[in-house]
């Protein structure tokens, strides 16, 4: 049995580790990621041997691993584990893991005929999409398949279900559904709310940073911080939603005045760089310094090269009125 290294949620911990022995694997999940459609690995509590149905709670871990750039082991006790990667397990709400199966099993609808559908007969739409898309790879299997009918069987994906559509109930035994825009944004703005006040997003040294690099921290910016702080979160959630989804958020709200004031400081930033930085000197001026400094140059080094000995100097100051003329040196003796 491989041992893995892994980081999760501590209410999680006890439940998992008592779900894992060596006579049983943990039952994963390979679905669609919300953002980016690549497969992703995803626990459901459900699914754990040590779940009890009295508890009436499930959730849904996202499985990732993080691999170090070198060769890593780890050591615990007197045990070496060459495999140096580490898994984190990070709960993750299952309307999100939701929204693009809506999507794919979304139909033209009329308002004199809207489509309300089961829950059975939305899930079995998309999952006939996913696989008429993926019929083109070579290797084919019923991994999707299976994985997306327990995904949608679950306890937690059934509730997530009811609050991104619209539903009617015909029968205490039959709910249909339909996918509703309107739903899903509200109930994304309710996460953005419920972010905003989180005490972990506001002691965010990176929000921070990014806030006060756009001028949001200063006195009297109030209503500015509170706009790009909602739009921090947007941002966060949008790590979950596809860029369609993202846009749709980001128009629910009116951030033209953000936008303005941060357009406005990056331009003061502009101005003030541009004032600050040292004038650029033409070709022209440039050629012409250097011919002046070459020019004093070389007339220092005249001035230096003239410039008598101090022995010469001495010689200059003797009084020679006295002295015979050396010429009388070579006249002839009489």
């Amino acid at each position: 049995m491989s041992t893995h290294f892994a980081i999760l949620p501590t209410d999680h911990l006890q439940l998992l580790s008592s779900s894992v022995n060596p006579s049983s694997n943990l039952d994963f999940l390979r679905l669609p990621h919300p953002r980016t459609g690549l497969p992703a690995l995803f626990l459901p509590t459900q699914c754990l041997p040590s779940y009890s149905a009295s508890a009436n709670t499930t959730s849904i871990l996202e499985v990732q691993s993080i691999s170090p750039p070198d060769e890593r082991s780890w050591i615990l006790d007197d045990n070496v584990f060459a495999d140096g990667k580490m898994l984190t397990m990070t709960p993750v709400d299952p309307a999100f893991l939701l929204l693009p199966i809506l999507k794919l099993a979304e139909t033209k609808v009329t308002e004199a005929n809207p489509q309300f559908r089961t829950s059975d007969d939305i899930f079995e739409a998309t999952i006939n999409k996913l696989e008429s898309a993926n019929s083109r790879n070579e290797k084919s299997d019923n991994t999707l398949r299976d994985d997306l009918l327990r995904f949608c069987s679950l306890e937690c994906t059934k509730k997530a279900l009811s609050r991104l559509c619209d539903s009617k109930e015909l029968s205490p035994d039959i709910v249909v559904y339909r996918h509703s825009t309107d739903r899903v944004i509200k109930y994304l703005r309710s996460k953005v709310l419920h972010l905003e006040k989180a005490p972990a997003f506001l002691a965010s040294k990176m929000l921070t940073r990014n806030l006060a690099r756009e001028g949001l921290m200063e006195d009297g910016q109030e209503d500015m911080l509170k706009l790009g702080r909602t739009r921090a979160c947007c941002d966060l959630l949008a790590q979950y939603l596809s860029s369609e989804m993202r846009e749709l958020l980001l128009n629910s709200y009116d951030f033209s005045a953000l936008q303005k004031y941060v357009e406005l400081q990056r331009e003061e930033a502009m101005r003030q760089a541009a004032e600050n930085a040292p004038v650029p000197r033409t070709k022209s001026q440039g050629t012409k310094d250097k011919l002046e400094e070459k020019e004093a140059s070389t007339t220092a080094k005249k001035r230096k090269s003239n410039k008598a000995s101090h022995g010469v100097e001495t010689l200059k100051k003797v009084n020679t009125k006295s002295m015979p003329k050396l010429s009388t040196f070579f006249e002839k003796k009489t």
